[in-house]
């Protein structure tokens, strides 16, 4: 498999405890009811988060995405943020982790009496999971990079679907990725109901021409942390960066691409649509991630 969230794979995963509702448990036995929303209904809520050096990156972003998504959706996830990290903790010193470890924070609207999409179906609180793994991207995505295919799905304006929600409900987006595999691509490039270039499946879009970044104005691209990271550091460190809405026959010509996300963090796109870049990752690309990757340690020490 490859994509942004292709990952490393660690044999350690296979006896990590998986905290849901408040209990640890081996991850062999962790379940949840067939009468949850989320199952149901993708009716809920989640944040990926990476643990280094013993400390959650860009925990404070984390949780305000979280709490603001759950109060978009009218979800009451029934904890506080000091209970929330409090559970992360428990999580993640129950399983003894420090660092390189991924962790998956879910919440859904819990239980429900009968199969329905009717939130007042739901019957008690709000059901918590959280996964935490060892797990680290492919080492070898920074180096060749992703091939990107421009998907017929499009990326919906927030009055439509907010793509700004970090909700369960992933379907367009599975949807776009599926086209871009069944293609011979590794990810999908979404674009808005203008035309615009929105986003890709899982992670957030920047191009490089003549020496500027270029990425989405944001309204139908995800609330991305990472992205939010980047486009502080172009600003910090003066590389010049723009936001707006971009045809896709600027991509086209378009000297270096790379995507952002949780878990990757910067990752190169070899190509677009069988056009492929010159440089894998380019210059920009290149000195943008060792920006990114620098400041990510900086913050867990």
């Amino acid at each position: 498999m490859a994509g942004s969230q292709d990952i490393a794979e660690d044999p350690r995963n296979e006896t990590v405890k998986v905290w849901v509702n408040g209990t640890l448990m081996p991850r062999a036995q962790a379940s949840v009811s067939v009468f949850d929303s989320g199952f149901i209904a993708g009716d809920g809520v989640w944040e990926g988060l990476r643990l280094i050096n013993g400390h959650w990156l860009f925990l404070d972003a984390h949780l305000d995405r979280l709490f603001a998504s759950a109060k978009a959706i009218d979800l009451d996830i029934g904890l506080s943020r000091k209970d929330v990290l409090a559970a992360l903790e428990a999580t993640r010193r129950g399983n003894d982790m420090v660092d390189g470890v991924h962790a998956r924070l879910m919440v859904t609207r819990g239980v429900k009496r009968t199969p329905s999409q009717d939130p007042r179906q739901t019957i008690g609180v709000a059901t918590i999971v959280i996964i935490v793994e060892y797990k680290l991207p492919d080492p070898g995505l920074a180096t060749t990079g992703l091939a990107l295919m421009t998907s017929t799905v499009r990326c919906t304006r927030p009055d439509q679907f907010d793509m700004r929600l970090n909700t369960h409900s992933r379907l367009p987006l599975i949807l776009a990725l599926i086209q871009a595999y069944k293609n011979g691509a590794d990810e999908a490039l979404m674009l808005d109901d203008r035309g615009f270039v929105a986003s890709c499946n899982a992670t957030n879009f920047f191009f490089v021409r003549g020496g500027e970044v270029l990425t989405s104005i944001g309204t139908a691209c995800f609330n991305g942390i990472t992205r939010r990271a980047v486009i502080d550091l172009c600003r910090e460190h003066t590389i010049p960066i723009q936001l707006g809405d971009f045809p896709l026959s600027e991509v086209n010509g378009a000297d270096e691409a790379f995507v952002t996300g949780t878990f990757g963090g910067v990752t190169p796109v070899r190509s677009l649509d069988g056009r492929g870049f010159a440089d894998v990752p380019g210059p920009l690309t290149a000195r943008i991630a060792a920006l990114y990757a620098r400041a990510s340690q900086d913050k867990c020490r």
